[in-house]
């Protein structure tokens, strides 16, 4: 296959839309939209810094149940990365080393679950 595929939207579950929405804000993801559509689906994507994909919160947007999704982006330093989430006030992992990266956990209000993994290079870029 020569096509080139890219992820752009991932759906992730929550309980109270407003209160995942400026939870995400507040971590630095930019509200590109926030939309009713019409009664039982509302459709909010937000973009983390620098990110070509976006997640999707709503009502009506996903079946999976809110605190199940996990979900692994890459970071350029994974202590950074922390630092600013505790200056959000998030409680975010210490920074754990492993041979294949650095990585950083945390939660949403929901518990969905976030690995940021910070690698020294990356075959795509």
């Amino acid at each position: 296959m020569t096509a080139t595929w890219k992820i752009e939207l991932i759906p992730v579950p929550v309980t109270d839309v407003d209160r995942a929405k400026a939870f995400y804000e507040r971590i630095g993801f930019h509200a590109d939209h926030d939309h009713r559509v019409r009664d039982g689906l509302r459709f909010v994507q937000l973009t983390p810094p620098g990110s070509a994909c976006s997640i999707v919160i709503g009502e009506g947007v996903t079946d999976k149940v809110p605190g199940s999704q996990r979900i692994q982006v890459v970071v350029a330093d994974a202590a950074a990365a922390r630092a600013g989430l505790r200056e959000a006030g998030v409680d975010a992992s210490d920074v754990d080393e492993q041979p294949w990266g650095r990585f950083v956990h945390f939660r949403d209000p929901d518990g969905n679950g976030w690995a940021l993994q910070a690698i020294g290079s990356r075959p795509n870029g």
